[in-house]
């Protein structure tokens, strides 16, 4: 009588099954262990997320497929990240993605967590050709959180590696002469600008860690420089540092009080 396969050895191959299709599937589920059971009701849930996933990536390539439709090649996603936050820059992304997308299990940035954020940053920097704008606290100061905005997204647009030939912005127009739309919440409805979303969070969260370091004292690490309670209580404990901006409450009324 021959040795069933071991459990270690099923769960290798479940790992190596892409579909149902897969001629071990169906002898593998037939398998009544109860270990081979558990590993094939989790390798069903995963393949269900998966579909899911790719049925999501289908609907959020609509505007791609559009533009694709039209001869656009070079068609760029925008979006930026740091509008809110109390200290550093404001930080926007352009991310032009391959003509002929991977699968990339992209959302909304703030959707995702640090450490899926961080593996999709890899993998979009390792296909897509981005370009990063990033403007100093000193020039939101100046200009105001919305026009500095927009010149972080024709900065980021300016240092891609080609010139785009069409634009999907999240939520903006910009004075530029190229093709563009803008998609309210384009985060969760475009490919593209999902991408760029990713790839401003995890650069700005990076700089931001990096803040830290130099001002250890008000928890940018964490917070990325938005008002939280240690933020605050570090404003009040050890004052303004020079990424903190000084349009923005309450640093304007610390700054006004002194």
């Amino acid at each position: 009588m021959n040795k069933p396969v071991s459990i270690a050895a099923i769960k290798e191959q479940l790992q190596e099954i892409q579909s149902l299709e897969d001629q071990r599937w169906e002898t593998i589920r037939a398998d009544s262990r109860k270990g081979v059971q558990a590993a094939v009701k989790s390798w069903e849930r995963n393949y269900q997320l998966d579909l899911a996933l790719k049925e999501r990536q289908m609907k959020m390539m609509i505007f791609e497929e559009e533009l694709k439709s039209k001869g656009r090649l070079a068609i760029a996603g925008i979006d930026e990240v740091g509008r809110g936050p109390l200290a550093g820059p404001v930080v926007a992304a352009a991310v032009i993605l391959p003509t002929d997308i991977p699968f990339l299990p992209v959302n909304d940035s703030k959707q995702l967590s640090a450490k899926k954020r961080e593996q999709l940053y890899d993998q979009i920097m390792a296909i897509a050709d981005v370009g990063i704008g990033l403007i100093s606290p000193e020039t939101i100061d100046a200009v105001n959180i919305y026009q500095a905005t927009k010149l972080a997204m024709m900065q980021a647009i300016a240092n891609l590696k080609q010139e785009p030939d069409s634009l999907l912005i999240d939520a903006m127009k910009l004075p530029l002469p190229v093709e563009q739309q803008s998609i309210i919440k384009g985060d969760a409805k475009s490919v593209s600008i999902a991408a760029a979303s990713i790839v401003a969070k995890v650069y700005r969260d990076r700089l931001m860690s990096e803040y830290a370091l130099q001002y250890p004292h008000y928890g940018f690490e964490k917070n990325a420089g938005y008002g939280t309670q240690l933020h605050l209580s570090g404003l009040e404990t050890h004052g303004i540092t020079p990424i903190h901006r000084k349009t923005f409450d309450p640093i304007k009324s610390m700054l006004r009080g002194q």
